[in-house]
């Protein structure tokens, strides 16, 4: 839980440095791919990633720009575009309408109790999952992952160094 924003703002700026260079890395074609019958494609999981960034509105907090639309866009490109514009409106929402005491504060969501520091946590380690997920769709689709905590089985080999198989 986080009891201080300042906490939060600077680890979700350090995690979505990371969650860019994912975002970036994919293309138009990548989306399209399905990770198995009857389930989400590339797209639509990279999608929910950004669009869960609306979550804490849930929670009160109401942000100075349009939510993200529902539709998956066909752009890898917008997608990317959306997750920067959507996390900027949510820091200045957190920065100007909660305050440190406020991260105590508990709110009923969808029947339950939620600590909005709780949430914070939450919404962080949702956006990590996710992210996680789209790395190993990359390697199916052909895509290259980027450095997301260490070098990648690429970098590796571009030092010229045997990668751990």
């Amino acid at each position: 839980m986080f009891s201080k924003i300042n906490d939060f703002v600077q680890e979700f700026e350090m995690e979505s440095v990371i969650t860019e260079r994912v975002l970036d890395s994919l293309t138009d074609e990548s989306l399209t791919q399905a990770v198995s019958d009857n389930q989400r494609t590339f797209g639509q999981i990279a999608w929910h990633l950004v669009s869960s960034i609306n979550f804490l509105t849930y929670l009160g907090l109401s942000y100075d720009e349009p939510l993200a639309d529902e539709n998956v866009p066909v752009s890898a490109a917008k997608i990317l575009t959306e997750y920067r514009r959507l996390g900027k409106s949510m820091l200045r929402a957190i920065r100007s309408q909660w305050t440190d005491e406020s991260l105590g504060q508990i709110v009923n969501l969808f029947g339950e109790d939620w600590q909005n520091g709780a949430a914070l946590r939450y919404s962080l380690r949702h956006e990590i999952h996710h992210r996680g997920q789209m790395t190993v769709l990359m390697r199916q689709a052909g895509l290259r992952v980027p450095n997301v905590l260490g070098p990648t089985r690429e970098d590796w080999i571009e030092k010229g160094m045997q990668p751990y198989v």
